[in-house]
Parts: structure tokens; C-alpha cells; sequence
């Protein structure tokens, strides 16, 4: 049975009579189309417009047009390992995302996925394969319309909001007990592998993790949940964001990145026959040191994204690494040799997960092939130590477009389109003039 015949006995077998086709945009929106089931040809799958995957966040493009000529489709063709339910749909309703090809057969080299794609196979070529595990946090906050008032803790159970910061409180998830029902309910509806549920730092912040896989299935399913989170939250009369830093005096939210790297026979390379620390896990932790800082923009794609990374709140200012130290950048958890694991701190939750996933492979990659040597392990707070990131969006993105080594291996075409979006988001941010600077500045200066 070949992927046509095996999406179309599936959409059978489940009675489907409406199917979302999913393209993830540039920010990991879900762009696409919704085609009545006996419309779709899974064979000749849909066209789509080049220039959604050069959308900002807001809906407008960078001033220069990097589509292949001047605004032309390309073909969506459906992945068969992405079929799933959508279980809020009234009506029995599949989701399935597709890849971006264009009319001669080759990757759309600005999707997000065949990014990520494009860096699997940098290890594949080597006989290897990175394992990642996400960890994700979030908010939930009360219904705000207005954009201009500040966030505020949803009211749970008891019909009070929290006092204080519940850290790994179990009553204080049991206040959404029905909501988290529901999000499991329906992650299991999608095949989602959920593991751990536990209440994070914040007032009403939760962090849910993500069984270890496969990347390209791992940043798939990270797309997905977020959708699933964020309309399980509006049924149950609350938001549910997944900005970086949503309220001020709370600590961000993150999307923690744990990677290892298998070979062929499936033994971890990280760890040596004896146990001890092989010079490939060195040397992906030396990779992670030289080039995160360019590659800042794909783990903080936005002005916010950089209030969260402040000292003492749970998220890195430099990219020192440590065993079991979680003021690191890179923290190394206890394990066994063979679960032997680099968890980058450096993402916030507001990622595109295929990118920001790409992303730290390809520096890892980029380390092991220079054979770069790391930092000596930290013991101690690496929040004592220098702030070794860019502080702001502009900064981060020229660093960016300025490092030759990530243009190699992400294609220098996608590296400067996508700098030009965050270009533009970030012009479009300066023209805001905020609560703030009206507060302090319209009659005192």
C-alpha cells in the first residue's frame, strides 16, 4: 500500500467528511486549506502560495520578495505519519500536514519542515540519528480581549486564582483538573506522546513533556499540541498562551530541547563502551557553545522572546554547561550511558519548533565535524557568570546573516529570507508606542 492508498483507507476507515491541510508558517502557524473529503486527492495533493512561507507574525511580508519568481504556487503533498483526528471537530474532521515541493519535484527550501529535514539528513549521511525529547511550558491566564491590560491567573476550581507561585504543586493542578482531562483526552486521540504533567515557577504556569523520538515527528507533534492546548483552554473559559514572557514579574516559559545521537546500531554516541563521556558528546556541547549566539533568532524569534532571558529566573544568560546545573545553558541531567543527553535551555516556548529543533542539531552537527572543544563543566551558578547572548532582536539577526557556517547548512537562501521576516517584525514593533512609555514619559519629559 503505498501513502496515497494508505491516507485514503484511513480517512475511510474513520468516516471523515473534512480534512485540514496544514502547512507550518515560518512563526509555526498552521497555514492551508480545508477541502470537503470526496475533493481530496491525496496523489495530486493542493497548491498554495510560495509567499505564506514568508508571512511575519503579523500577517505582512519583508519588503524583498524571496519567493522563486514573482508570487507562484507550489504543490502541499501530505505526509501519511501526520494523519490525525481533529477531536474538537463537530463533524468527523482529519488533519494532516504537508510538505512544500515545487512543480519539479524539489523541497520548497523555505519550509520549516524541510528544514529540519535538510539537517536530519546532514546526520543521516553520516549513519546517524538525533533523538530529541521537548519540553514545554505555558501560561494559563484569564480571557483579556483587550490587548492594553495586563494578563492575569485564570480562576480554577475553587473559583479563586493562585496565591503566589505553586511550584510543582499538586493541588494547584488539581484546580484544572477537568482541563488537563480533556487535553490528555484529546492528545491521545492524535497519538500525541504525552509523559510528565507538573505545575512550573509561575502563577498558573504548566509544563507537559513529550516522549524522546524522532525530530521531524517530535517538532510535528509540538505543533499540534499547542493547537490542541489552546482550543481545549477557550472550551473551558481561559487562555492559553505560549508566549515567551506573557506577564510581567513572572518567569518566562521555555521550550527545553533534550538531544542525543544514535548510530546505525543504535548505541548512543555520546557515551564511550566504558561509560565514560565519548569526544563526540564534547564536541556537540563545543558546537552548541560557538554558534547558538547566531543562532539566537531561531530560539527567541521575538521582542519579547528576550525578557525571559534573565538571571536567576530559570533561563540562560550565557551558554555554560554543567551536569545537573539548570542555571546553565546546557545542562547535562543524570542518566545512564546510554540516555546520556545535552538539554538546551537557550528556546522559549514561542519557537517554531522545526526550526529552533534544527537549529540546535545543526550546531551540534557543526561541533562535532570541527571537532570543537567546549568550556570546561560548570559547578557553580552560571548566572554569576558574563551575559554571553544578544540582548535584542536586531542584534541576534545580524549575527545571524553574518555567520557563514549555519548559511552552509541551512541554505543561504532560507538564512536571509528568514532574517528579512524577523527584520520586518521588528520594524513593525518599533512603531509601537507602549503602555509604558505613555505612563512615564507623556507629561515628565
Amino acid at each position: 500500500m503505498n501513502a496515497s492508498q494508505q491516507i485514503e483507507h484511513w480517512l475511510t476507515e474513520n468516516r471523515i467528511t473534512e480534512i485540514e491541510c496544514l502547512v507550518p508558517d515560518m512563526a509555526g502557524i498552521a497555514r492551508g486549506k480545508i477541502v470537503p473529503r470526496h475533493k481530496y486527492d491525496p496523489e495530486q495533493g493542493l497548491r498554495l502560495p510560495e509567499a505564506v512561507l514568508t508571512l511575519t507574525v503579523t500577517g505582512d511580508y519583508p519588503e524583498k520578495d524571496f519567493t522563486s519568481v514573482a508570487d507562484p504556487d507550489m504543490r502541499m503533498l501530505p505526509d501519511p505519519n501526520t494523519l490525525r483526528l481533529v477531536p474538537w471537530a463537530k463533524e468527523p474532521t482529519a488533519q494532516i500536514i504537508h510538505d512544500c515541493i515545487a512543480f519539479d519535484g524539489a523541497p520548497a527550501s523555505l519550509a520549516p519542515r524541510n528544514v529540519l529535514k535538510r539537517i536530519i539528513e546532514l546526520y543521516r549521511s553520516e549513519g546517524l540519528t538525533p533523538v530529541v525529547a521537548p519540553e514545554m511550558e505555558f501560561y494559563l491566564v484569564e480571557v483579556q480581549p483587550d490587548e492594553d491590560i495586563p494578563l492575569t491567573p485564570p480562576v480554577g476550581r475553587t473559583r479563586r486564582t493562585e496565591a503566589g507561585r505553586q511550584s510543582f504543586s499538586i493541588d494547584a493542578l488539581s484546580e484544572y483538573d477537568e482541563l488537563f482531562e480533556l487535553i490528555y483526552n484529546w492528545c491521545e486521540a492524535q497519538g500525541l506522546a504525552l509523559d510528565t504533567l507538573i505545575h512550573e515557577m509561575g502563577t498558573a504556569q504548566m509544563e507537559i513533556n513529550l516522549d524522546h523520538g524522532d525530530p521531524l515527528a517530535l517538532a510535528d507533534q509540538v505543533c499540534c499540541f499547542k493547537r490542541t492546548v489552546r482550543e481545549a483552554a477557550i472550551r473551558h473559559n481561559m487562555y492559553a498562551t505560549f508566549m515567551a514572557k506573557p506577564m510581567q514579574g513572572q518567569p518566562g516559559s521555555a521550550m527545553h530541547i533534550h538531544q542525543s545521537i544514535v548510530d546505525a546500531d543504535g548505541n548512543n554516541i555520546f557515551s564511550l563502551a566504558d561509560g565514560s563521556p565519548a569526544p563526540a558528546f564534547e564536541h556537540f556541547i563545543g558546537g552548541l557553545q560557538a554558534y547558538l549566539p547566531a543562532a539566537m533568532p531561531f530560539f527567541a524569534p521575538y521582542v519579547n522572546s528576550y525578557r525571559r532571558l534573565s538571571a536567576y529566573t530559570s533561563a540562560p544568560i550565557n551558554l555554560s554547561w554543567g551536569y545537573d546545573n539548570r542555571t546553565c545553558g546546557l545542562r547535562v541531567p543524570h542518566s545512564t550511558p546510554q540516555a546520556r543527553r545535552i538539554e538546551n535551555r537557550l528556546a522559549g516556548v514561542d519557537v517554531n519548533p522545526y526550526l529552533a529543533i534544527a537549529a540546535s542539531l545543526a550546531c551540534g552537527y557543526l561541533g562535532m565535524k570541527g571537532r570543537i572543544e567546549p568550556a570546561a563543566p560548570l559547578a557553580g551558578s552560571a548566572y554569576e557568570q558574563p551575559h554571553q547572548l544578544p540582548r535584542h532582536l536586531d542584534d541576534a539577526v545580524d549575527r545571524l546573516l553574518a555567520c557563514e557556517p549555519l548559511a552552509e547548512v541551512f541554505g543561504e537562501h532560507f538564512l536571509k529570507a528568514y532574517g528579512a521576516i524577523k527584520e520586518a517584525e521588528h520594524r513593525e514593533y518599533l512603531e509601537v508606542i507602549s503602555p509604558w512609555e505613555r505612563r512615564f514619559l507623556l507629561l515628565h519629559v
